[in-house]
């Protein structure tokens, strides 16, 4: 019997030089989309909180409408940013400009703030794991503009960016909603395993919309969905007299 794995030749050791930095660079991917790196994420329900309080939200149903349209609104600006911020991660002067179109698509002040929170918390767990001194941030940047570029310098791609901000927009408040309502924490995890095809979509339109605005050199073209919804529980929730998560 002839062995054929005799016959074919291995990879080169330029190959396996790619192989392997692309797998430390899938390892990195799992460490920022991680819930448990310390950037803050715990703290924030993305909406989900104000949502429960106000009864919009009662059971896995409402849960995953909930979800589904945070992702294709919120879900879908944040991952266009940070796709951006991760290509353009040291031009100072478009970052400045991505985070100043990021502004101007979040008319909630609260949402501001909770986003620029956790920019500079995310900063902070990214300079502790990875070198950020090239990047030419501008100050508090949001959080979309942060998570690019610090997905920039753990060697991940546009892509990959826009995917953990995807996945981002939804897994905070799945996590939320678990805690403040009492889910099954395994229906919750299988319903976001159904979302995995959506989640690549729209990671997928995010990143074509961040490369064609880079590409002509205007971050005003970078997608703008509403979600006046999510505005609206932001401002409720800030104002609310007690409350578990900052936003």
């Amino acid at each position: 019997m002839t062995d054929m794995s005799a016959e074919r030749p291995g990879p080169s050791g330029q190959a396996l030089a790619g192989r392997a930095g692309r797998s430390g660079a899938r390892a990195a991917l799992l460490v920022l989309a991680d819930g448990r790196l310390p950037a803050g994420g715990h703290a924030h329900s993305g909406g989900m909180e104000a949502a429960i309080v106000d009864g919009g939200i009662r059971g896995l149903d409402d849960l995953a409408g909930f979800l589904r349209g945070r992702l294709t609104t919120a879900g879908l600006l944040s991952a266009a940013f940070a796709a951006a911020a991760c290509e353009a991660s040291q031009d100072g002067e478009l970052l400045a400009a991505l985070d100043a179109e990021l502004d101007a698509r979040t008319p909630s002040p609260a949402q501001r703030d909770a986003s620029r929170a956790q920019g500079r918390t995310l900063l902070r767990a990214g300079r502790a794991a990875w070198d950020l001194a090239g990047a030419a941030l501008p100050a508090a940047p949001h959080h979309p503009v942060a998570l690019g570029v610090v997905a920039a310098a753990a060697g991940l791609e546009p892509a990959d960016a826009a995917l953990v901000a995807c996945y981002g927009a939804v897994s905070g408040p799945a996590s939320a909603a678990t805690r403040l309502l009492g889910l099954d924490p395994l229906a919750v995890t299988g319903m976001q395993a159904r979302l995995a095809m959506e989640l690549e979509n729209v990671a997928a339109t995010a990143t074509a919309a961040a490369a064609a605005a880079l590409a002509a050199g205007s971050p005003d073209l970078l997608p703008a969905p509403s979600a006046v919804r999510l505005d609206l529980l932001a401002e409720r929730h800030r104002a609310a007299p007690v409350r578990m998560f900052t936003s």
